[in-house]
């Protein structure tokens, strides 16, 4: 949808914008679409989704890209900035009847220049796992719909992992799967392994080892995504509902909430060091929230519609290591000292990440980029700061007062946390770089240390029989916190629409506490929007007709898709060959 307001210039489509890194520019030859370039009509249809395999062959052209329009899925050598895309020779099409791809993933474990496994999703509730160099279809999962009958939201494999696969529903139920397994001619029968506050999770009660392997009923409506740490070891969901819940996926156990300000939550990303996840959705913001501390640390203002993805960018996310230096202000001042980094460069970013809990006399600062695109046409850039993520400090810069929500963090995390441990106060600069939130007056808040930090993962998901009991959350419930009741919530805090489950399937019925939104608000899960600093983007652009869908960084550009079926290519600046 077109964003609403007079005039051409609003409404203009944008070819390049300008960070404090230099100029993206649009390469329209690099282009991917259907093969005819003809707008798709997605009145109806599924969101365009986009993955990434790098095969890694000799010719140094390794990169290959899967995208699904309507009910059609391509599969094509991925040429980025360096060459024009040549649309006539796909490696693999397939056009499906009855039901249409929602999403996909591909095994990056596995994949060679001979061979790669995907995995799709499909509107009706299937999964495939079919191989496009090959052309071969190897496995058809949930083909009979015994398992779920809901529409596939999301679809990942286990980091680590050959065989093991996570699937979400729109019923709100998420499945493990392994590619070895079978899925059983009759509905499956399960036995409750662990159970806490509006989620539980079940084992298959089989004589024979058979998918699915666990049955997660997380929240209520729609699942709309999930995310795996960087480590691997913990899962961010966030649903309809409006909630965000963070698990520590090997022990099954709630790690953290937090709720949307309204509305469901539709998008979810970590950081590269897994310190702080980001979720977007029907409240036309993005939410940062810190895993250490269990709470909301900032929200994002640019967007006047929903978010429909947010993205970490590996590549511009920086850590500075120098004598500390004082900003003008300006958004081309500081990049001489900046260290970028990428997938092979993630590690050595956490090590220097780290320092901050040493006594090193080496001032360490980092500013993570995070982006994210949404239903407004328009795709946002911002940069979380140092007097966003560490305001106990003294401020030179900016007029942000945010209150001490943490001040004596311990630093004695556990070694099975996400990232580096908390960090501390000793090391920080006081010299700051510009920040990008809006000022405003904050006021206090309570303390909340985190109660469960998710310790104990000897345990495997695999070898738990039985329920052990419910498990300890990581933050307060409600009943503990003393409720207060705010007259003026916002307008559509009463018209959220959840969205229930007409799935079958459900086999037990959670006793669901109705959380009511006015409840949550002003509360740890829900901060008042003048309690946490508002951030502002970097930049803001329409750059598509029809609603945004994907958002993805590589290292030499950003890639971004419409609904109407337009693969678009942003060459990072300096980035963009002369042969074009």
């Amino acid at each position: 949808m077109a964003a609403e307001g007079g005039g051409k210039e609003m409404n203009e489509i944008k070819t390049q914008f300008t960070t404090r890194e230099g100029v993206y520019k649009l390469l329209t030859h690099s282009e991917y679409s259907r093969p005819n370039r003809v707008p798709f009509n997605s009145q109806g249809s599924n969101p365009v989704k986009v993955s990434f395999v790098n095969v890694n062959d000799q010719s140094g052209n390794g990169d290959r890209i899967c995208f699904n329009v309507g009910r059609e899925l391509y599969f094509y050598i991925y040429k980025g900035v360096r060459k024009a895309a040549d649309l006539s020779k796909p490696i693999d099409k397939r056009i499906y009847k009855g039901t249409q791809p929602t999403c996909h993933d591909f095994n990056h474990l596995t994949a060679t220049a001979e061979s790669v496994s995907l995995l799709v999703g499909f509107s009706a509730g299937q999964v495939q796992l079919i191989d496009p160099i090959k052309k071969e279809t190897s496995k058809l999962f949930n083909e009979e719909r015994l398992i779920d009958k809901s529409r596939v939201t999301c679809v990942k494999w286990v980091p680590g992992s050959e065989s093991l696969f996570l699937v979400s529903h729109a019923s709100g139920n998420m499945y493990l799967y392994n590619v070895e397994h079978t899925c059983g001619t009759t509905a499956p029968h399960y036995q409750l392994l662990k159970q806490g506050e509006n989620y539980s999770v079940h084992t298959c009660k089989s004589k024979s080892t058979r998918n699915p392997l666990l049955k997660w009923t997380v929240g209520e409506g729609a699942l709309h995504e999930f995310a795996f740490s960087p480590d691997g070891k913990f899962l961010a969901c966030v649903s309809q509902d409006g909630f965000l819940r963070v698990f520590n996926f090997d022990a099954v156990e709630l790690h953290g909430t937090m709720k949307s300000y309204f509305g469901g939550l539709l998008c979810v990303c970590w950081s590269p060091d897994g310190k702080y996840i980001v979720a977007g959705g029907e409240d036309d913001l993005v939410t940062v929230w810190s895993f250490l501390d269990c709470r909301v640390i900032a929200r994002g203002h640019g967007h006047k519609s929903w978010v429909s993805v947010v993205a970490f960018d590996h590549y511009t996310t920086s850590v500075e290591e120098s004598d500390p230096m004082e900003f003008s202000g300006s958004d081309e001042d500081f990049q001489d000292q900046m260290i970028h980094f990428g997938r092979d460069r993630a590690n050595s970013t956490q090590s220097r990440l780290s320092k901050r809990n040493s006594t090193d006399s080496r001032p360490v600062s980092v500013t993570y980029r995070f982006g994210s695109v949404g239903q407004d046409t328009q795709l946002c850039l911002w940069d979380l700061t140092e007097d966003i993520l560490f305001p106990h400090l003294p401020l030179s810069r900016t007029r942000t007062h945010t209150n001490v929500m943490n001040a004596t963090s311990p630093n004695a995390t556990n070694g099975n946390d996400s990232g580096a441990n908390t960090p501390g106060i000793n090391s920080l600069s006081t010299a700051l770089p510009r920040s990008n939130s809006l000022p405003h007056s904050a006021s206090t808040t309570a303390t909340a240390n985190s109660t469960n930090k998710a310790g104990g993962i000897g345990s495997g998901i695999m070898d738990t029989a039985i329920a052990t009991g419910v498990s300890k959350f990581a933050t307060l419930s409600l009943h503990d916190r003393k409720e207060r009741h705010h007259e003026k919530d916002h307008k559509r805090n009463h018209s959220m629409g959840h969205i229930n489950s007409k799935s079958s399937d459900k086999l037990n019925l959670l006793t669901k506490t109705k959380t009511d939104p006015a409840k949550t608000l002003g509360t740890l899960l829900c901060p008042r929007m003048e309690d946490v600093p508002l951030l502002e983007p970097l930049i803001c652009k329409k750059i598509a007709h029809e609603r945004l869908t994907v958002l993805i960084f590589l290292e030499d550009c950003l890639v971004t898709a419409c609904q109407e079926g337009f693969i678009c290519t942003w060459a990072r600046p300096g980035k963009v060959v002369s042969s074009f």
